[in-house]
């Protein structure tokens, strides 16, 4: 180890005037030839490091915008589809509303036609119903008034005034026959 520090030491104090010769410690010049050796081998294989990892940072680098440009894509994609999902949504509710309305206006306006219809069913039964109460106490008056005459009439009546109605109204049914015929 000694004659590795006394070889840099050699470097240190060399003459700058001097005569040029070899060194013929091996191991100082091994060493100085080896540190150059790697100093160049790490130089180059540091540089082709660094040129690989670079390539692969700019490959990394192009992948990424090309995935960016693509979502970017899809992304505007999306939203327009989104847009026309909306819009056809509003179309929809719009037109449900619109259809609600009118099916509602229908059904409004179908309750208003069968009330009408019943209230005029109701009234035309009324009406009937009036007719026929005031037809049975017609009958009923006429029968008391028919039986109120015929029993004035069997009391007032003899017999001889009797056949002489009979008569009259033989008559009369006969020149009614005739008037017909």
């Amino acid at each position: 180890m000694k004659n590795i520090t006394d070889s840099f030491l050699c470097f240190i104090y060399w003459p700058s005037a001097g005569s040029f010769g070899f060194d013929t410690d091996i191991l100082a010049t091994n060493l100085i030839n080896l540190s150059a050796v790697l100093g160049v081998l790490i130089f180059f294989g540091i540089s082709d490091l660094l040129d690989n990892r670079k390539q692969r940072i700019l490959r990394t680098i192009r992948n990424s915008e090309e995935l960016r440009e693509t979502a970017i894509e899809q992304l505007e994609k999306a939203r327009s589809r989104l847009r026309k999902v909306e819009m056809e949504a509003d179309r929809f509710r719009v037109n449900g509303y619109s259809e609600i309305e009118r099916e509602k206006l229908n059904l409004i306006n179908s309750i208003y036609t069968t009330l009408e219809q019943f209230e005029n069913y109701k009234n035309e039964t009324i009406h009937f119903e009036q007719q026929r109460a005031i037809n049975q106490v017609q009958q009923r008056v006429l029968q008391q008034a028919l039986q109120g005459a015929l029993g004035t009439l069997n009391s007032c009546l003899n017999n001889e005034l009797h056949l002489r109605t009979i008569s009259a109204n033989i008559g009369m049914f006969g020149a009614m026959k005739e008037k017909n015929n």
